[in-house]
């Protein structure tokens, strides 16, 4: 009893009470049944524009339309192959899982677990997770609808017109999935992705003659329902969630106020979704452009949003606050200085879902490059990265001023993220103070990149729903190269994406002289064990060889319990990469192996080697080096 108080106390300092306010507000509200009056199920249909009066309307998209575009031709095989196997029903998941849906797949079965929705249940007794059920994202991830990126781009690149099969999943979906009904009515977020890739698709086959007035009617029809729902709901996201789901339904009221004014309500949902929007990105993208979510992917996924909201409301002759301008700048400036040169690549850091809403490149899902650029162009900023096809589509046309991060240091410290580069090695560390509610327990990791390998990477996520101890490796300390206290994790594990007893109180430098980076660091964690427990770490960079040295030690951690510092190299450069660990009194201490995880994608994993040194005394010395060629 005293442990789930203290838990509840721990909850209500980090969360506050509107939160916690607000979640039990909103459960009286669902199981009572007063909130499925405020979302009624199928309604009745209505035009709220023709056809012709939709394309006579004063606004402006990315492009005119399809006959418009001056993007050259790039038909590459590998995109043919992608869309052969999408008309055939394969789909790749998360960028990373292919599952054969077959070629009339029903959008409402779980290809992960086999169970089909009731799509006439109503969207409030749907949940997210349930044993018989299985993960919900699996049922979402063809309903948000990217796919049309891949189908679009092989229309344009192969001169193939795809109208008729992208109507006619459009058409499918709509007839397949009542309003308010199913699991694809259960998410905000990905009904607002829904209708932005319908836009896209709208404006792209403008001028098709299979885009009849009864097609148009349908669509608009169940647009404005996805956004009236997602306008009464709004205050999930923006209160319960608050992270970039927040920021997509935002946008996309305010979109879908620009794009449809004629729907009832209209008016509201731009004016009311640009200031969200406004407020969102001041709350979440941090003053040195790091995000709340402590993520990487994540973070892209505001790049783009950030994208469709500058380029298309300067289109049409509005602009953002001057503190979306700034953070926008300041997230290309962090993500770009975390980018390694050789491919585009980021540190796997934080939680990682495999989500790319708007893929309008081949690049590879890890790539940034076509994200940042096109961003990058929006605000007239060039960061040495080249053409991408991203950039393209959006139009984009500024000229740029040029800015490419520095060899040296770099710190951010509201995100709290030190990074080194050199030419040939990235060392990124972790270390931070939780305001916001942290994704993974991984303070003071430390990632390394060799010549564009991630020789020691972050574990990853592989999966948001799987039992719970690979959950907790992923999320947790044990999947990061940094320590834990016998097995404990830095924070203790709530229910799903929940931790208590957040990291506090860090404090960070990271300088240079002639021979060395030298970052000190230390961080406030295992308060769960005790609240005086101080982690402190000491990095020393050697200058342009790939060595480092590495000191840990834990302050007041409780006697007869080890530190364990963990270590993870991935199996083809465990030949390559020497780690040992000693006491502070310099001798050899005995190093552990055994078999780790690494998930790069989504719901992948492949195995490592992981190390660790154990020491009652609370203090290692660990010196690691990389074989060069």
């Amino acid at each position: 009893m005293a442990g789930t108080l203290s838990k509840v106390i721990n909850l209500l300092g980090n969360m506050g009470w509107r939160y916690v306010g607000f979640r039990a507000r909103h459960e009286f509200m669902r199981r009572s049944g007063l909130l499925k009056k405020k979302f009624p199920v199928n309604p009745p249909y209505k035009q709220y524009c023709t056809l012709g009066q939709w394309k006579q309307q004063q606004v402006s998209f990315f492009f005119k339309d399809r006959e418009s575009l001056s993007i050259p031709k790039d038909p590459k095989p590998e995109l043919k192959e992608t869309v052969d196997n999408i008309k055939n029903g394969n789909l790749l998941l998360f960028s990373s899982i292919s599952a054969n849906l077959g070629k009339d797949y029903d959008w409402v079965t779980n290809p992960d677990s086999g169970h089909k929705y009731d799509a006439n249940k109503h969207w409030t007794e749907i949940a997210d997770y349930s044993k018989e059920a299985g993960d919900i994202k699996f049922v979402w991830e063809k309903s948000r609808f990217s796919y049309l990126y891949d189908i679009i781009r092989y229309d344009h690149h192969f001169n193939d017109d795809q109208a008729s099969f992208v109507f006619s999943e459009i058409s499918s979906w709509i007839e397949s999935n009542p309003v308010n009904c199913g699991p694809n009515y259960r998410c905000s977020q990905e009904m607002s992705l829904r209708v932005m890739n319908w836009l896209f698709a709208l404006y792209y086959y403008r001028n098709s003659p299979l885009l009849t007035e009864e097609v148009f009617g349908k669509i608009q029809h169940t647009i404005y329902w996805h956004m009236h729902h997602v306008y009464n709901n709004i205050n999930f996201s923006r209160i319960a969630v608050r992270n970039n789901h927040a920021i997509t339904e935002t946008l996309a009221l305010y979109l879908a106020g620009m794009f449809f004014p004629s729907m009832p309500g209209a008016d509201v949902w731009k004016r009311k979704g640009k200031a969200w929007f406004e407020e969102e990105i001041a709350y979440q993208v941090y003053e040195d452009g790091t995000f709340l979510q402590f993520s990487m992917n994540y973070h892209r996924v505001v790049v783009q949003l950030l994208t469709w909201a500058i380029a298309l409301s300067e289109r049409n002759g509005e602009k953002f606050s001057d503190v979306v301008y700034d953070r926008a700048r300041k997230s290309v400036v962090f993500l770009r200085t975390c980018m390694v040169e050789e491919n585009g690549w980021l540190p796997n850091y934080g939680a990682n879902d495999g989500a790319l809403f708007f893929k309008l490149s081949s690049s590879h899902f890890r790539d940034y490059r076509p994200q940042l650029q096109a961003l990058a162009g929006v605000l007239g900023m060039d960061v040495g990265i080249g053409a991408q096809e991203d950039a393209a589509w959006y139009h984009v046309d500024k000229a740029g001023l040029p800015w490419q991060p520095a060899n040296g240091i770099h710190t951010f410290v509201n995100g709290g993220y030190y990074l080194v580069r050199e030419p040939q090695t990235l060392t990124f560390i972790k270390c931070g103070t939780y305001k916001d509610r942290p994704s993974q327990a991984d303070n003071l990791h430390i990632d390394i990149w060799y010549k564009g390998e991630n020789i020691l990477p972050d574990g990853g996520s592989y999966k948001y729903n799987t039992d719970a101890e690979t959950m907790r490796y992923f999320s947790g300390t044990a999947s990061h190269n940094t320590v834990m206290l016998d097995d404990n994790d830095q924070m203790l594990k709530g229910g799903h994406f929940i931790w208590f007893f957040w990291s506090q109180n860090a404090m960070a430098s990271l300088k240079e002289d002639e021979a060395y980076y030298t970052f000190i660091g230390s961080v406030n964690m295992f308060r769960y064990i005790n609240p005086h427990i101080v982690h402190r770490r000491v990095v020393v960079k050697h200058k342009n060889v790939p060595v480092w040295e590495v000191k840990d030690e834990l302050i007041m951690a409780p006697v007869g319990m080890d530190m364990r510092q963990k270590w993870h190299v991935p199996l083809n450069f465990s030949d390559k990469v020497t780690i040992i660990g000693k006491t502070k009194n310099g001798e050899p201490l005995m190093e552990h192996k055994r078999e780790g995880w690494y998930s790069s994608l989504y719901g992948q994993k492949e195995t490592t080697k992981e190390y660790y040194f154990s020491a009652e005394n609370k203090i290692i010395d660990t010196y690691i080096t990389v074989e060069t060629d």
